[in-house]
């Protein structure tokens, strides 16, 4: 397989409702569609979501834009591989930039699974038909409001809701939740927020009563001696998040026994190949997985939806319905979670979904083309 030709689509969507995390509020967001042409015409589709401000990590769009169209795809086009994993082999001296690597891997496997007639599910290596659906809910500005918010999701049949949280915005909001939801699953996300310090210490063994599923990131992403610190001290699993960037990260984690639960997150670890060598791992050393999100358009939420059919994904994913974040996505039919809380996986080749050109031309806010 050769990719002939490539283009980056700058694409904004409004979200249906703001999202407050510990750093900042977002209303829209703005993604980079991949579009891959092989030398038959076949097309294969990724998504960068990387955010507009480099607080969830160091990326923003402007700069996964330059890396993909500099470093990435140059070395890419006219390179002939035979399976998606190694196609990544051709930019592989580029250091970091997981987002940016991620939406071209992700758009080289969906080519390879468009050109063999498989859906990317099992060529990923799945073995389920359907993913277990989690949301994720922001900061919102009252208890009363997110625990409306809990009750919407709770209704609509998500089998997970996860609440983030920040110094100052945890122990009580959880308290008020688990008072009306005693046993729904409920885990917590700082994104890092918190310093590993006495306080907070204090904090996360508070939250360890409520017999919440997990407690992710609570401390910075590089922390992995406060991780094992406060995993040593709690009955509930610590999940990594922003911490594992790398499979060498990974076996950090497993080694000091910084969390009992990942969250793989395809753009955090530069694509579906490195994800799938990390669920492998993850298996063999019992650490249950889960399929992290970044509010990903339909391109990467259908990738989500594939990478969470792995034997591994023991726990409700983030591959909630489109609806959930937006009016309209760019695929059809968008994703959609059933009533009992589950996303069908997509059994037709390729990304499983089509995708809405005309509505991603319309809310395109720039394009840039290469060709071999």
């Amino acid at each position: 397989m050769r990719v002939v030709a490539a283009t980056l689509h700058t694409v904004r969507l409004p979200l249906v409702h703001e999202f407050q995390t510990s750093s900042h509020a977002k209303r829209h967001l703005d993604h980079i569609l991949v579009e891959l042409t092989d030398a038959s015409g076949a097309v294969g589709w990724g998504e960068i979501a990387s955010a507009s401000h480099p607080f969830y990590g160091p990326e923003t769009v402007e700069t996964a834009t330059l890396v993909a169209e500099r470093y990435l795809l140059p070395p890419l086009l006219g390179t002939s591989w035979e399976h998606p994993a190694d196609a990544a082999k051709s930019w592989a001296k580029v250091r970091g930039n997981e987002f940016a690597k991620a939406g071209v891997d992700m758009a080289c496997w969906v080519l390879a699974a468009e050109a063999s007639g498989r859906p990317l599910a099992a060529l990923l290596g799945g073995t389920r038909d359907r993913a277990a659906t989690g949301v994720s809910l922001g900061i919102e500005p009252t208890i009363d409001a997110l625990v409306a918010q809990v009750a919407a999701q709770v209704e609509a049949g998500y089998r997970r809701v996860k609440l983030k949280i920040a110094p100052g915005w945890d122990t009580e909001p959880v308290a008020a939740v688990r008072a009306v939801y005693p046993d729904h699953d409920l885990h917590v996300d700082a994104n890092g927020a918190y310093p590993a310090d006495d306080a907070s210490f204090a904090v996360m063994r508070t939250l360890d009563q409520y017999h919440l599923t997990m407690i992710e990131q609570p401390f910075a992403p590089r922390d992995f001696v406060g991780h094992a610190r406060l995993q040593a001290q709690l009955e509930t699993p610590v999940c990594l998040d922003e911490a594992v960037e790398t499979l060498a990260d990974l076996e950090t984690m497993i080694a000091l026994g910084a969390g009992r639960v990942l969250n793989i997150k395809v753009s955090r670890l530069g694509g579906l190949t490195t994800s799938v060598a990390a669920h492998d791992r993850a298996r063999e050393a019992g650490i249950p997985v889960w399929c992290g999100g970044m509010h990903e358009f339909g391109v990467g939420r259908a990738a989500n939806v594939a990478l969470s059919s792995l034997p591994g994904f023991t726990l409700p994913s983030d591959v909630s319905g489109s609806d959930k974040y937006y009016a309209r996505d760019v695929i059809t039919p968008p994703v959609e979670t059933t009533a009992d809380g589950y996303v069908p996986v997509p059994t037709r080749p390729g990304l499983g979904f089509d995708v809405d050109t005309e509505w991603v031309a319309a809310n395109t806010l720039s394009t840039i083309h290469v060709e071999e």
